[in-house]
């Protein structure tokens, strides 16, 4: 049997995928930091159309994390979730006196990791306490 992964993290990518990168950007803004359950429900019932090829990527990286990786389902939730550039087809129409216009047709590149959050391990952040002493910038009273 596999061992455990040490940094409990699992991840799928989605290559040459056909949509620009500011609107996969869009969908995956809402999914950042959420549950699985939570991430799922949202693209399933989101209306664009990148949100399908997003949620094939988000439970492809759901069954690596619990296939590969040995990590538990019910605890993952959403750590990153980037898009980058990848190709641009470059095409051309026609125009008035014999010009051409130039239409790029970019693809993007997606990626979405998964971590285990542990809920026991919860980090308590402790308040700064405010310094006694306040200097006001060159003035004295």
């Amino acid at each position: 049997m596999a061992e455990k992964n040490i940094n409990n993290t699992a991840h799928a990518i989605g290559k040459s995928i056909k949509s620009s990168q500011q609107k996969a950007n869009l969908v995956l803004r809402t999914i950042r930091g959420l549950p699985v359950e939570n991430a799922v429900n949202i693209l399933q019932f989101s209306r664009r159309r990148i949100s399908n090829i997003v949620l094939k990527i988000l439970k492809s990286a759901i069954s690596n994390a619990e296939n590969n990786h040995q990590l538990d389902i019910d605890k993952l939730y959403v750590k990153e979730a980037t898009v980058g550039k990848s190709m641009v087809l470059k095409r051309f129409r026609p125009r008035a006196r014999g010009r051409a216009g130039k239409i790029l047709k970019p693809f993007s590149r997606i990626k979405i990791q998964l971590t285990e959050k542990n809920l026991e391990e919860k980090v308590v952040q402790t308040k700064k306490e405010p310094n006694q002493e306040k200097v006001e910038n060159g003035t004295k009273n």
